[in-house]
Parts: structure tokens; C-alpha cells; sequence
């Protein structure tokens, strides 16, 4: 579809664009009105959205990497689910929308030629003019709340009850005024906003509204509270002074009105920039997890194959079909190592060949001196997703602390099974039992590292000399099924 067709497309539905599902990768919509378009599960990577409007468009489930959002209206926009990847929202508005588990967006700070957003905050800070603000704004509270004080007091010991009448009309009038005006604002803001995307045509608006309110409410007042009160009084000799006209008392409803259509609108902006930075915060502290686990993974990489190729060595001469034999598993081994394309995932059926493969590695150098066993209590359990090389080291560990040491026939047995809502699995060798000092090594280490980044207080690491000597790692199977869709981006 070209841009023309598209454009004529939107002028047939009345503005409705149905776009699901659609691979729309690099094309311009830069300018255009796609005020509530379905863009559900398409295909935007790359897309130019500069200066569109995409108020209520739905583009859940969508991949957006890369996409330019600059200058658009998103107000009330639906991006739940999408891929956020370099999305640029420089100058965006995203007043009301929604970014719930999306991916990264990329947030480019005012510049030069894009000045900060004036608010209220803003101005307050700067010397000069925030400064004249914060004092008028004080001046106008203090003024206010020694009014009402003040008639207050007046009302309290007035001897007249015609003049109490009318100080009771007067701050019943005022009080009313500013809880009606608040109200109006804070009722018609989210409309305003909707309905119209000139700032100055809603403050024209609420003036509006609030001039009418004033009317209707003064006018009440006064035929409810104060009309018998001025009326005798009116017939009193100097008992009323002369009052400005009306017109320069609605004047303060207008300034209070549009004071706080300006700080609601304002409100709305900053809670979606603190969301947006917390989401910033939260996706940071996702890709320092990633490169952690990356770091372990590194390191326990090349710690076993270091391990083989030393055996291998040593069989070199005295046996060279077992040395053969080694090189072939250890480059399985190494194939599975290398092969992860990022992911730090891998099924258990998976790690469970892994492990299968290196006992086997070390099955040639020890010869009958090692046996073992691979256990798994349910077939079910081998498609749990589980960090890759969480066994191996503790099976290194065995073979090291365990059957290196026994002059005869040691035995590893690897289980499987879970067991009140946790995975248990477990590694037991028959050689000397674990001394009350014991921490590992690095190996052992890094596995309780890995599980308290990725599980937090959900995993467990046990060593136990009874009933049976054994390593036992207890995780949540709720954790489990999570983990590696929610803790971790992009794996």
C-alpha cells in the first residue's frame, strides 16, 4: 500500500483506520490523522509517525522498533505489549497512554532547538520570574485565607444581625465559588483535552464555563441567603458601601480557574514522565541482570573446558582412542557452549545432555573408577526452562571433591523430581563428605549467584552429608515458569 492509497483509505472509513495484522515496515505516516486506528499486532519497525496524530490508536502487540514518534499525538494511546526498541518520542505527546510490558523507548533530553517544557515546577526554579510567581502565588493564599478569617471574626461579633447576615453570605459566596470552580476544572480537564488540542482554545472554553457558573451560583446565593439582608439594610442610611462591580470579582474566578486547568494538565504530563522514567529505571536494572548472568556464563564457560582439555592431555600418549573419544564430546560440549545466540535459557532435557556429556568426558579419564546416573521423576519436567550451566559446575564439583578422591569405584547420580511447588534437583557422589567450611569454589558460587539474580529468596542452594551426600537446588516452579519471560528482556 503507498502512502496515497492510504491516505485515501482513511477519507472511505471516516478517519477509522483498520490496519491489524499488517506489515507495515518503514512507511510514512508522518502528518496524518489515525485517530483511533487498529494497528493491533502489525509490523511498524522503523515506521515514521513524525508529527502524526494517533489519539486512542491502538497499536498493542505491534513491534515498533525503531519507529519515529516525534511531535505525534499519543494521547490515550494503546502501545501495551509492543516493541519499543529506539523508538524515538522526542516531543510526544503521551498524555493518557499506556506502555504497559512494552520494550525500551529512547528518551532524547530538551536541546537547543527543543526547549524544556514550561511548567510549573520549572518556573518556580528559575531566579526572576519563578520567583515573582511563588510570591504572587503566596500573596494570593495568605490574602485569601486572612479573608475568610476575617469575616470569620466579623460574623462571630457583629452585633447587627443584618450585617452578620450578609458577612455569612460572603464567605458562604466565596467558599462556594472556589470548590465549584475546582471541580468544573478538575470535570472538564480530561475532556478539554480530548476534544481539543489548542491550549488556548480550553482555557477560552473554561472561562467560558466558569463566567456562567458564577452567574448561576452568586445569583442563588443571593436570592437564598443574602436578598433579605441588603434588601433592610438598603433602606438603612450609609449602613452599605459602595463594592466593585461584579465583573472585576469574576475576574479572580477566571485566574483560579485557569491556574488549575493548567496545573491538572501539567499533573497528567509529569505522572507520565515519572512512569516513564521508573519504566527506564526498571529496564535498566533488567539489562545489568543480563550482563551479570552474561559475566557468569562467561566465566563457567571456559572453566570446565579448561578442566577436559587438561585430561585430554594426559591421555594423548598413553591412550589415544580415549584421548580421541574426549575431543569428540568436548566438542559437543563446546558446540552447546558457544551455540547460545544470547539466550541464557535452555530446557532441562537440554542441560541434562549437557551434563550426560561431560560425566561421559570424564567417564574416559577416570575409566571404571566413575559411574552414573541421570533421574528425571516426570517426563513433563525436561520442557522447564532453566539458566543454562546451573548442573555442570556442581557436577564438576563431585567429580573434584568427590570421586578424584576415592581409590575406588565413585558414583554420581543427577535426580530430578519436584516437590511442593519447587524443582529440586539434586547431585550426590559417594566421596568424602562436605566439611563444615565448605563454600564450592567458584563454581558452587556461581550458581548461587545466578539463582539470587534471577529467583532472588525463590532458590535455594543446600550442601548435605545426610541422608545422603548431595548439592540440592530448590526453585519455585511458579519462578520457574516466569522467569525467563518476565526477569530478563529480549531472551
Amino acid at each position: 500500500m503507498t502512502r496515497e492509497q492510504l491516505i485515501g483509505t482513511i477519507g472511505k472509513n471516516g478517519r477509522r483506520l483498520n490496519m491489524m495484522g499488517s506489515d507495515l515496515s518503514n512507511f510514512d505516516f508522518s502528518g496524518l490523522d489515525l485517530s483511533h486506528a487498529d494497528f493491533r499486532f502489525s509490523n511498524l519497525e522503523r515506521a515514521n509517525f513524525q508529527k502524526a496524530i494517533l489519539r486512542g490508536a491502538d497499536l498493542s502487540f505491534s513491534n515498533l522498533e525503531g519507529a519515529s514518534f516525534t511531535d505525534a499525538d499519543l494521547f490515550e494511546a494503546n502501545l501495551n505489549f509492543c516493541g519499543l526498541e529506539d523508538i524515538d518520542l522526542t516531543g510526544a505527546n503521551v498524555e493518557g497512554a499506556t506502555f504497559n510490558f512494552s520494550g525500551r523507548s529512547k528518551y532524547r533530553p530538551p536541546t537547543a532547538d527543543r526547549p524544556e517544557p514550561i511548567t510549573l515546577t520549572n518556573l518556580l526554579q528559575k531566579p526572576g520570574l519563578g520567583t515573582l510567581i511563588g510570591a504572587l502565588l503566596g500573596a494570593l493564599l495568605i490574602y485569601g485565607s486572612n479573608a475568610v478569617i476575617y469575616f470569620t471574626n466579623l460574623i462571630i461579633t457583629a452585633k447587627d444581625p443584618l450585617l452578620a447576615g450578609v458577612y455569612q453570605f460572603l464567605i458562604v459566596q466565596n467558599l462556594m465559588d472556589g470548590v465549584v470552580v475546582f471541580l468544573l476544572t478538575w470535570a472538564l480537564s480530561g475532556w478539554l483535552t480530548r476534544q481539543f488540542r489548542a491550549i488556548w482554545v480550553r482555557h477560552l472554553i473554561i472561562s467560558l464555563f466558569v463566567v456562567a457558573s458564577f452567574g448561576v451560583i452568586n445569583t442563588g446565593l443571593y436570592m437564598l441567603l443574602a436578598k433579605p439582608y441588603i434588601e433592610a439594610l438598603a433602606k438603612m442610611p450609609g449602613a452599605i458601601e459602595e463594592t466593585a462591580p461584579w465583573y472585576i470579582y469574576v475576574l479572580g474566578d477566571l485566574l483560579i480557574a485557569n491556574f488549575f486547568l493548567y496545573i491538572l494538565q501539567q499533573g497528567r504530563q509529569l505522572t507520565r514522565k515519572l512512569s516513564e522514567q521508573e519504566f527506564q529505571l526498571l529496564n535498566l536494572e533488567k539489562l545489568k541482570t543480563r550482563a551479570e548472568l552474561d559475566a557468569l556464563q562467561a566465566k563457567i564457560n571456559p572453566h570446565f573446558l579448561y578442566n577436559s582439555l587438561n585430561s585430554i592431555a594426559s591421555l594423548v600418549h598413553d591412550d589415544p582412542d580415549k584421548a580421541e573419544e574426549m575431543t569428540l564430546l568436548l566438542s559437543k560440549l563446546f558446540r552447546y557452549s558457544t551455540g547460545r545466540n544470547g539466550e541464557l535459557f535452555a530446557t532441562l532435557a537440554d542441560e541434562l545432555e549437557m551434563v550426560q556429556t561431560y560425566l561421559q568426558v570424564e567417564q574416559v579419564r577416570f575409566g571404571k573408577r566413575l559411574t552414573f546416573s541421570v533421574e528425571v521423576s516426570d517426563p513433563a519436567l525436561n520442557e522447564l526452562r532453566l539458566p543454562q550451566f546451573l548442573l555442570q559446575p556442581i557436577v564438576e564439583n563431585a567429580i573434584k571433591h568427590g570421586i578424584a578422591k576415592r581409590a575406588d569405584t565413585g558414583r554420581i547420580d543427577v535426580r530430578i523430581y519436584e516437590k511442593n511447588g519447587e524443582l529440586n534437583l539434586c547431585v550426590h557422589d559417594n566421596g568424602p563428605a562436605f566439611p563444615d567450611n565448605m563454600d564450592g569454589g567458584y563454581g558452587l558460587r556461581s550458581i548461587q549467584d545466578k539463582l539470587k539474580l534471577l529467583y532472588g529468596d525463590s532458590a535455594r542452594v543446600e550442601l548435605q552429608n545426610w541422608p545422603l551426600k548431595q548439592v540440592v537446588l530448590s526453585i519455585s516452579m511458579n519462578k520457574i515458569k516466569t522467569a525467563d519471560t518476565s526477569i530478563l528482556p529480549n531472551t
